[in-house]
């Protein structure tokens, strides 16, 4: 349920419904496309991963499926009118307070959750050893572009394989350094 606050005080989290992250449609929110707000991710349990904020909810939510998606349980989201940097940051650290401790997402785990997915952590053995023998830049691109397209067909496959109907497309740019990102589709 979207919440449309226009205030600096936004409801505390316990007081916001969880949605499932994925609908029974395989669909994630798109009521909150384009919509400035700040999230919780939950796991299955219910269990707070990560707070965020973002100026297009939605397409933080299919990052973080993408980067994450066995922690991507259950949502909460506080859609802001006229947000202001400041009162985004003071909800977001209201409700990580609120938890008690720090979510993983916003602890030991940032950089998983809020950074693009290097698949060069993700190689196999053979992989690295091509990578590590090829002889040109343009050699080891080539690697990091397989490797990308292999990574991104498992993820691709683990969210199916739980439902998901959504259309991911990965940054063509980003697989030539290593990297995987989801973009816009459009």
């Amino acid at each position: 349920m979207t919440t449309l606050s226009t205030e600096p005080h936004a409801p505390s989290l316990a007081d916001l419904d969880f949605s499932p992250y994925v609908d029974e449609d395989g669909c994630l929110p798109k009521h909150y496309s384009k919509v400035v707000g700040i999230y919780a991710i939950f796991d299955q349990t219910k269990c707070l991963q990560f707070v965020g904020y973002s100026r297009d909810v939605t397409m933080s939510l299919k990052q973080h499926l993408v980067r994450c998606p066995e922690l991507c349980g259950w949502i909460k989201v506080q859609t802001i009118e006229r947000p202001k940097r400041a009162i985004l940051e003071a909800i977001e650290t209201a409700w990580i307070e609120e938890n008690g401790n720090r979510p993983p997402g916003n602890d030991t785990d940032t950089e998983r959750w809020t950074q693009p997915i290097n698949i060069k952590r993700q190689m196999t053995p053979d992989e690295q050893a091509l990578y590590t023998a090829a002889t040109s830049d343009v050699g080891q691109t080539k690697i990091l572009k397989k490797v990308a397209l292999r990574v991104e067909s498992d993820i691709k496959a683990t969210l199916k394989d739980r439902g998901v109907k959504e259309s991911f497309q990965f940054d063509p740019k980003l697989k030539a350094q290593g990297l995987l990102n989801i973009r816009p589709v459009k």
